[in-house]
């Protein structure tokens, strides 16, 4: 296990500006070390837009995490701070980001320096309320290896870890004591709530106070088949991807036609806008020579990630647009009404006007504000 002095020894050599610790290859993942250890940490910048500044300071790390089968791995992201001349405690949100795409150039901690990461105009909602955030860029974003897009268990994973790699960072200034937040929408959606599901079974260490998550695509095999063939088809392949990379006996390479081939080894590098026009209206039957999700070996590890089957043991602020023309409204209440059956504590909010992207721009503030609450002690109200 790594020692805070040895964490220390990492911080230190980034301030002093040397060469970070380059990620360990799968070969070396199994060396000693525990979940949320920092491997190698080096100053980096966070910029919403190009150049814009925001009183921050930044770390790009790597950490320790698992993946989806419960092996050690090392995940990158990044670690964002105020410097806003606060002293003392202050609280820290691991924040999920919604889908960027699978190649590694669309990492969230390759976009934050220059200004393109998608999200961060709304990660600034936190930093200008003095809130320390975690991003982490899940497994595959960034590191050796294909991304482990949908894959829940992978992503809570990298979500918490994420977390205790913020804690462990000296600079951060943070420490056990830490009040924790969860937020993600869409893969960030499923990601958070993987996490918060997780949370006291692999993560009790962490002082989590909520989760807010929206746009969950809680049930994949009811999203693909929504998707196959519209707009939003590029997901159902993307995800593909992810299954394979976490899960590679699926074998996908042998379902897929020459075209599927193409598109696929394509899609590899793409990041989601790329992507989704690659992949847009076109049909699974279209790029394979039999359908993947017909087998019982597909339709097992897609219901490993189901969202709902666990109890988160911290409340929760869920959301879904009713017009979501990619992740069914019904999809994402079927996980609220699985939660509330469990006992969870649930506040549900149903988005009325607008679609999947506006769900999260328009209910970002009511979210930040429900983590506010829960880190001011205020009683979380569900209404299940």
């Amino acid at each position: 296990m790594h020692t805070r002095t040895s964490v220390r020894a990492w911080a230190v050599v980034a301030a002093l500006g040397l060469s970070a610790v380059t990620p360990l290859t799968a070969a070396h993942a199994g060396e000693a070390g525990s979940p949320g250890d920092v491997v190698s940490a080096e100053p980096s910048s966070f910029h919403p837009l190009p150049g814009q500044p925001t009183n921050t300071r930044a770390w790009k790390i790597h950490y320790r995490s698992t993946t989806a089968k419960g092996e050690p791995n090392t995940v990158s992201g990044t670690v964002i701070v105020p410097q806003d001349g606060r002293e003392g405690p202050r609280p820290l949100i691991t924040y999920a980001v919604g889908t960027v795409g699978v190649g590694d150039h669309c990492a969230p901690s390759a976009g934050f320096p220059k200004g393109t990461t998608l999200e961060a105009n709304l990660i600034q909602q936190l930093t200008r309320r003095g809130w320390a955030v975690a991003v982490t860029d899940y497994e595959g974003l960034g590191t050796p290896g294909d991304h482990t897009y949908t894959v829940g268990r992978a992503e809570g994973h990298a979500v918490l870890d994420a977390a205790r790699a913020a804690i462990r960072l000296p600079e951060a200034g943070l420490d056990e004591d830490t009040p924790v937040g969860i937020m993600g929408y869409s893969q960030g959606g499923q990601a958070s709530s993987w996490a918060a599901e997780l949370h006291g079974s692999y993560a009790p260490d962490l002082d989590v106070k909520g989760t807010a998550a929206g746009g969950i695509p809680g049930d994949l095999l009811k999203v693909a088949k929504f998707n196959d063939g519209l707009y939003g088809s590029g997901l159902i392949f993307m995800a593909a991807i992810g299954q394979n990379a976490a899960f590679p006996e699926l074998n996908l390479d042998s379902y897929l036609n020459p075209l599927g081939k193409g598109l696929f080894s394509a899609m590899k590098d793409a990041c989601v806008a790329d992507g989704a026009v690659l992949g847009s209206f076109r049909t699974i039957a279209s790029v394979t020579t039999k359908n993947p999700l017909d087998q019982p070996d597909w339709k097992r590890r897609l219901d490993e990630s189901r969202v709902g089957t666990v109890k988160p043991d911290a409340p929760v602020y869920q959301y879904h647009a009713l017009g979501d023309e990619l992740i069914p409204y019904g999809v994402g209440k079927q996980v609220r009404e699985d939660w509330c059956a469990r006992g969870a504590n649930v506040e549900w909010q149903t988005v009325r006007v607008g679609e999947h992207v506006s769900g999260v721009i328009t209910q970002s503030p009511h979210a930040v504000q429900w983590l506010a609450d829960r880190f001011a002690g205020k009683r979380a109200r569900g209404d299940c």
